[in-house]
């Protein structure tokens, strides 16, 4: 993969965006973290990153709202939602905010890798 792609990686779990972060450019991509749905909207990272991992469950804007938010934008942005937890309608509740794909911590990195193809297939 090209390093030309960015990655953002919204999680409020700082052990996990840095791992996740250290995944990404262990497969070539650049990613950026970011704590917050809000901390990404407000550093304008929308506008330069290629796809979105973000985690379900988050204090202020969930991962489910910002996907709502992303694919409701002209230039729709591929969002990739992670969580921990298992409850009932998740699945559809992630198909409905236009994600890409739901992917459950922990996740193996074939499950992430096969998700950013299909989310950055052009």
């Amino acid at each position: 993969m090209s390093r030309e792609l960015l990655i953002a990686v919204v999680d409020d779990d700082e052990s996990f965006r840095t791992a996740l972060i250290d995944s990404l450019g262990s497969l070539g991509y650049a990613a950026r973290g970011f704590t917050s749905a809000d901390d990404f909207l407000a550093g304008q990272a929308d506008a330069s990153s290629n796809c979105v991992i973000t985690d379900v469950h988050m204090p202020g804007m969930s991962g489910l709202d910002l996907a709502r938010l992303l694919a409701g934008r002209r230039r729709k942005m591929p969002v990739i939602l992670v969580t921990a937890r298992s409850e009932p309608g998740i699945d559809d509740r992630a198909a409905e905010s236009g994600a890409i794909c739901l992917l459950r911590k922990p996740f193996k990195t074939r499950e992430l890798m096969t998700c950013l193809e299909k989310a950055l297939r052009p």
